[in-house]
């Protein structure tokens, strides 16, 4: 069991105002239909032996995605932008061509050329600078990425790919490692990769459940597997779930196992792997590429802070849910308390302690009956003219 660092709330009731009022924020405006609104192409998860490669979107979001406005973005990064920190991203490649992570890509083993699209889509919820006439940006804005592949080029992950992704992640010395893939095998192989990025000091994210199951893995009635999946649950990787802009799953997602976080990742919005346009897509791989992105944001404004501490903050600053869901702003806001909680739970708002009670309610008790008697004779001032109006005798009295 992981411990983690209590924390004191700066602004507890404030936390909570900028989380609440966008559960229910529609989907981003661009994935809907109506007047004048662009429909963004939806991103592959996959391509077909025989597939090209994905395509430059036409389309360019001019709005802010949902995602943004639920995390407190604009909030977040006036604190912190994640420069300085290096994310890695262990997927199809981050096409090193994209204008909004111009300069800040480093690929390697050729995987700076991404076919299908999903790890430059990932890299750009994670680091996308914002461009004149979008309105989408990564979490972490400044971060620097590294780009290491953990699939083929159509997109089919391996065992052996994201294992030697993660240990070289950690030797290049990337503070987050990003994997975009949750396998059904590869238990101990992905457990030592993340034991040895945890002995660099690297925070491995990973989706807690895959974004889509292939016919040919569902049971015989149609069932999906539920779990486990690496490297998601080999200890110490931060384990992501997605959650939509009306505060709950797609309704035929794959289930998720063991989640620790839960994050957006349903109408997604971010960058292809070619030009400035854009995209949708959905799936817990993405609510973990913005959950590393949030690491990012941490690592920046606590150089200090170990990787375990880093998974410690976010899940103790998230808000309260059956899957506590990320808070950048209260990852960065929050003051440390001495003493532990234990992993998962979520750190108790802590108030300055009342005052001695006897004097307050000696007070209220001489206020409470001066009150009483002035309400007395009020009423008696308001009656009694009334009554000798009337002619008004006490009992047993005669006129």
């Amino acid at each position: 069991m992981r411990s983690i660092m209590k924390y004191r709330f700066v602004r507890p009731v404030l936390a909570a105002a900028v989380v609440l009022p966008f559960i229910c924020v529609p989907a981003v405006a661009e994935a809907a239909d109506g007047p004048g609104v662009t429909l963004l192409p939806p991103l592959p998860l996959r391509l077909g032996a025989d597939s090209p490669c994905t395509a430059a979107s036409k389309e360019t979001a001019t709005a802010a995605a949902w995602s943004q406005i639920t995390l407190g973005l604009s909030r977040a990064q006036r604190i912190s932008r994640g420069a300085g920190v290096t994310v890695a991203v262990v997927d199809t490649g981050v096409s090193t061509g994209v204008p909004s992570l111009s300069g800040r890509v480093t690929a390697l083993g050729g995987a700076d050329e991404d076919c299908v699209g999903h790890g430059t889509f990932a890299a750009g919820l994670i680091a996308a600078a914002p461009e004149t006439g979008s309105g989408i940006t990564g979490v972490a804005p400044e971060a620097r990425i590294v780009a290491l592949r953990g699939t083929d080029d159509r997109g089919v992950p391996s065992v052996q790919r994201v294992a030697l992704g993660i240990r070289t992640a950690a030797d290049r010395g990337a503070r987050v490692i990003y994997v975009g893939h949750a396998l059904d095998t590869g238990k101990a192989e992905l457990t030592d990769a993340v034991a040895y990025a945890a002995g660099h000091d690297a925070l491995v994210v990973a989706p807690a459940a895959p974004d889509s199951v292939p016919k040919e893995e569902l049971g015989p009635d149609g069932a999906m597997p539920e779990g486990p999946y690496w490297p998601a649950a080999a200890p110490g990787v931060l384990a992501v779930v997605d959650f939509g802009p009306s505060g709950v799953r797609q309704q035929h997602a794959p289930p998720a196992y063991e989640p620790d976080l839960s994050a957006p990742g349903s109408s997604m919005v971010s960058v292809g792997p070619k030009g400035s346009g854009h995209y949708i897509g959905s799936g817990a791989s993405l609510a973990a590429a913005v959950t590393a992105g949030a690491a990012a944001l941490v690592r920046a404004y606590h150089p200090g802070m170990s990787a375990a501490e880093v998974s410690a903050r976010l899940l103790a600053t998230s808000y309260p849910s059956d899957t506590p869901r990320l808070d950048p702003y209260a990852a960065l806001s929050v003051v440390p308390e001495e003493g532990e909680v234990a992993a998962g739970q979520q750190a108790p708002a802590h108030f300055p302690e009342p005052a001695d009670a006897g004097p307050r309610n000696r007070a209220l008790a001489i206020a409470g009956a001066g009150l009483a008697v002035a309400l007395l004779v009020a009423a008696l001032a308001a009656v009694l003219p009334r009554g000798r109006a009337r002619n008004w005798l006490p009992p047993g009295r005669q006129p």
